[in-house]
């Protein structure tokens, strides 16, 4: 790897973790940001599966990307190359003969397999799994550029991540849609949102989209608060109430609500829209329907925000490589894109500030957060 930046240079690209729009738009400003510069541009098939079970791939684990693999490709969803969030190089769950299963560290061959391929640096797209793989490449070596993608926002060191405005957008929408039929039969209206331990899409397209409660992983609920909230709104002639809930809330002294365990894999949340809906029905004797947005917040079409955010990352991760950077994420820091250590975008995650002026907005306008 000890091309100087004269010589034929090359760089790989992985997408890995939960997709977001954008996605190809940070492909797409990367890869022609590479070509401009002469250099030759790959891509990992679904996140480091490519170099990791190259079995999977009989046309290849790793693809060349051109301008034609990426036309067209900035108002996509999803990702051309794939992504997954099992098998976490750092923790590969692997099957002994007996059939348990224990997880093991193959970095090292990750590391031997960029090598293989001659890749003289990577641009690793992802959320907080994919930064601290990132980290552990730079520690080994590999010359890496991180990209933040959550749809979450939970990732520290930059103000956004791209996907992020996508979801809210989206979740307002919902939210419209549900308030006038909630309206109509003067319901109680559950919408369960995603963004795992952190609130951020609740709160934003709660507080967008005019919701009466908003329940978030950063403030544990108490539901009486929330039934007094829409009893109170009862007696003013309100007879519906729209009651937001990420899906990682959890009540005072509750734990969170959790579908699947598997190892290698994070936790799966689901369930807490159903228990708060249950809940809400009982204490106030309203009669209430769930909506559970779920991965309707992952797909379509990235926003303008999104794209231009997408499209900036891409092209200053690039950037970083031909300026000899490594081991950094790329982040925004309006108006700028800057650079931050990777071991600082990945030592704790962005949750939502209480003292934000957001959350303020929502109590002064009498949002009840279920907590007083």
């Amino acid at each position: 790897m000890a091309h100087s930046h004269s010589a034929p240079f090359r760089i790989a690209l992985s997408t890995g973790g939960g997709d977001a729009p954008g996605l190809n738009a940070v492909i797409r400003a990367a890869v022609l940001s590479a070509l401009h510069r002469g250099w030759e541009c790959y891509g990992i098939r679904d996140g480091f599966a490519g170099i990791l079970s190259p079995k999977e791939y009989p046309q290849g684990g790793v693809i060349p990307l051109t301008r034609e693999t990426v036309r067209g490709i900035t108002s996509l969803g999803g990702t051309i190359i794939g992504t997954t969030n099992r098998g976490h190089p750092m923790r590969y769950p692997t099957q002994r003969p007996d059939g348990t299963v224990y997880e093991r560290d193959r970095t090292d061959e990750l590391v031997n397999g960029l090598a293989a391929y001659g890749i003289d640096a990577l641009i690793s797209i992802g959320g907080d799994g994919s930064m601290e793989i990132a980290a552990a490449l730079a520690r080994k070596g590999v010359r890496v550029i991180g990209v933040p993608k959550t749809i979450d926002n939970d990732l520290d060191g930059t103000v956004s991540t791209f996907g992020f405005d996508t979801a809210v957008s989206f979740a307002t929408e919902c939210l419209d849609r549900v308030t006038a039929t909630a309206q109509a039969h003067q319901r109680v209206l559950v919408v369960e949102v995603m963004g795992r331990y952190a609130g951020w899409i609740a709160l934003h397209a709660g507080i967008a989209g005019s919701a009466h409660a908003i329940l978030i992983p950063e403030i544990p609920y108490n539901l009486e608060l929330v039934a007094e909230k829409i009893r109170q709104r009862e007696e003013a002639g309100r007879y519906f109430s729209i009651v937001v809930v990420a899906e990682g809330a959890r009540p005072k002294g509750g734990d969170f609500s959790v579908v699947a365990r598997e190892p290698g894999r994070a936790d799966r949340l689901g369930g807490v829209g159903e228990k708060v809906a249950h809940a809400l029905e009982e204490l106030t004797g309203r009669e209430t329907r769930l909506v559970v947005l779920g991965h309707l917040l992952r797909g379509g079409s990235p926003t303008t925000f999104d794209r231009l955010l997408a499209l900036r990352f891409g092209a200053a991760a690039v950037r970083a490589i031909a300026e000899g950077q490594s081991g950094i994420m790329v982040a925004l820091d309006p108006p700028t894109v800057k650079y931050v250590p990777l071991e600082v975008a990945t030592s704790r995650m962005k949750t939502v500030p209480l003292d934000s002026d957001t959350v303020l907005t929502a109590r002064d306008m009498g949002i009840c957060f279920g907590d007083e």
